[in-house]
């Protein structure tokens, strides 16, 4: 496996897929007793073990590992029921992939609907909203002078956000609530950056649609950070931002 291919986060971040398929290798094969751990971090092959390399079968799945009484009962505990589904639809899906792909699903779901209802809200009042949302970040406080301008339009710039408390650095942004499906191009993007020219401070274009290729590529070229419909509802979820949490779940870990 590549560099690349090793640093691949579960959809949560929390975890590479390469370690969390690893540790659940081992899981897998040491309720097989095909290995065991004598010691911390020490991990050693049983006779069982080398008789399986011996046998050199082409994959050793949980089709495979369910030959194996000991397994056999752990995947038919009525506390492994993340196992058996993992069995019964993917060998190559460990329990920690069901849940993540869950978790993806759910969110995926959760940012359309916040798109849904942000897109019912007034022009002047999303602006707000994003400022809002970028103090949560901890870009500036609303205390501090952080705010939108008066109105819409005002120089092609609807918010300015200050990133310390004298506002030495501060942050022209532009929101704009366009239909969902409707791409923002390089012009829109283009007469942004004329607007905060010479103004001394950092870009930020944020809006509930999409841009296209030569938008992302001109903005990159002018530092001009931008925020779509996704990403901003990606945003408001990881920061709690108008979202309230519906059920959490605990996975305890023995060390």
């Amino acid at each position: 496996m590549t560099d690349e291919e090793q640093k691949v986060l579960l959809p949560s971040g929390r975890q590479t897929v390469f370690k969390n398929r690893v540790a659940w290798a081992k899981t897998y094969l040491k309720k097989a007793g095909l290995i065991d751990s004598p010691a911390r971090a020490t991990v050693v092959i049983t006779d069982a073990g080398r008789q399986v390399l011996k046998d050199n079968p082409d994959k050793i799945n949980i089709t495979y590992l369910d030959r194996f009484p000991a397994f056999h009962n752990f995947v038919s505990s009525p506390d492994s029921d993340a196992v058996k589904a993992t069995a019964s639809s993917n060998d190559d899906l460990t329990p920690d992939d069901m849940l993540e792909n869950a978790y993806q699903k759910i969110n995926d779901s959760l940012a359309n609907d916040l798109l849904d209802e942000v897109m019912k809200i007034k022009p002047y009042t999303f602006e707000k909203l994003v400022v809002d949302l970028l103090s949560k970040m901890g870009y500036g406080a609303l205390e501090y002078g952080s705010h939108a301008t008066v109105a819409s339009g005002d120089d092609g710039i609807d918010g300015v956000i200050m990133e310390d408390k004298l506002g030495f650095s501060l942050i022209y942004m532009q929101a704009k609530e366009w239909a969902l499906g409707r791409v923002v191009g390089q012009p829109e993007i283009q007469s942004f950056v004329g607007a905060i020219a010479g103004k001394h401070g950092d870009g930020l274009f944020v809006t509930t649609a999409r841009y296209s290729q030569k938008a992302v590529d001109y903005a990159a070229q002018h530092h001009i950070i931008l925020i779509d419909g996704q990403k901003l509802a990606k945003l408001m979820i990881e920061y709690n931002f108008c979202v309230s949490v519906k059920k959490t779940s605990q996975v305890h870990i023995c060390v």
